[in-house]
């Protein structure tokens, strides 16, 4: 069966996970990001390791017509993608009002835009062969509503219910959708979001190696949602639901400061 993989946001952390593990299981890759030397070098380390081919794409894919520019590469190369795992996005801290707008849109398209805008190219090309995975990386954020950290929690709610629905749809002719949710993780997140010196900041992350096999393997069980954490699934699924609304925001508030 073939099996290569279109991978955004493959530069570093997850991301860079997701391309190695695709990789160990035999798998071709198309990895994507901002950072062409990151990306050529870790085809030469995947390539020098592994009998597969990685096909290198350099773009920034949230700028305007991003998206497109990559369908329009992807497809110039002439291989069919039987994984499409859309990794890329950003976060950024403070309070909306505050913020500067033009960073929040821009985190829109590329969390929310690019994401659905390949979904649909890639999935409806999977549909008509009657098979592939997406796994759509989201976060436990996506369960909570989070003051200082508002659009990019509402992005995520997005990711997660965008993929849940479209895996209904698809489902019953070969193709799956799983969100991937996990907490923090051990990457340039935290940086890049503004994050140092929060509460969040203070936690232990995961390393970017387990969550991605751990996204990975339920992406290839078909399974809906994937919480990394099973203590944070707990939490999230069963008690923070019985919580009093605004005690809960209140606790994202102070994590988030």
């Amino acid at each position: 069966m073939p099996n290569t993989a279109l991978i955004t946001g493959a530069s570093s952390g997850i991301g860079r996970e997701f391309a190695r593990y695709h990789a160990a299981r035999g798998g071709d890759l198309v990895i994507t990001a901002r950072r062409e030397a990151e990306l050529k070098a870790l085809k030469g380390e995947i390539e020098n390791r592994y009998d597969v081919t990685v096909h290198v794409i350099a773009l920034d894919l949230g700028a305007s017509g991003g998206a497109e520019a990559l369908i329009e590469r992807v497809d110039a190369l002439g291989v069919d993608i039987d994984v499409l795992i859309n990794n890329a996005g950003f976060g950024g801290q403070g309070m909306f009002i505050e913020r500067d707008i033009a960073s929040d849109l821009a985190m829109i398209d590329l969390n929310v835009r690019a994401l659905v805008t390949l979904s649909h190219h890639f999935g409806s090309k999977m549909l008509a062969r009657g098979q592939g995975k997406m796994l759509q990386v989201s976060s436990t954020a996506s369960y909570v509503p989070g003051p200082f950290q508002a659009t990019y929690y509402a992005t995520k709610a997005f990711v997660s219910s965008f993929s849940q629905a479209i895996d209904q749809e698809m489902r019953d002719r070969g193709v799956t959708s799983t969100a991937l949710e996990p907490g923090l993780v051990e990457t340039e997140f935290v940086a890049t979001a503004g994050l140092e010196g929060t509460n969040i900041s203070r936690v232990n992350g995961a390393s970017p190696q387990s969550v991605a096999k751990y996204g990975y393997d339920a992406m290839l069980a078909g399974r809906l949602r994937a919480v990394n954490e099973p203590s944070r699934r707990i939490q999230l699924q069963w008690l923070v639901p019985l919580l009093p609304y605004r005690m809960v925001l209140r606790m994202i508030e102070s994590f988030q400061k």
